[in-house]
């Protein structure tokens, strides 16, 4: 499984950006896709996880800002992210199953 996340940048704070992520390779649409987050110094931690039947599941620091969502047609998880702190500051990382992309970084910084 090949995922390409793209939608990173450097956004002030208060700012907003959109990542994307399209899985490729041995899918089979089933598998949960999802977003983690791993900011300098800390461990990875999950952000938001959607179902193909859209179930999702936030981690709690992150609702109200942060929306995930999917289009199974095109096999692209997206996360939207609103009031941007600096703290939000981290690579974005998205997940097919047990599979992590490479990341793309997001930094939140005036």
């Amino acid at each position: 499984v090949q995922l390409q996340a793209c939608g990173g940048g450097v956004v002030q704070p208060g700012g907003f950006l959109r990542l994307s992520c399209t899985a490729s390779g041995r899918i089979f649409g089933l598998s949960i896709m999802g977003w983690f987050r791993q900011a300098p110094g800390k461990q990875r931690e999950l952000v938001a996880t959607i179902t193909r039947g859209g179930s999702i599941n936030y981690a709690d620091s992150m609702k109200g800002r942060f929306t995930i969502s999917r289009d199974n047609d095109k096999n692209t998880v997206y996360l939207q992210m609103n009031s941007l702190k600096p703290e939000d500051t981290a690579v974005y990382y998205c997940s097919y199953g047990t599979n992590f992309g490479q990341g793309t970084l997001v930094t939140v910084s005036s």
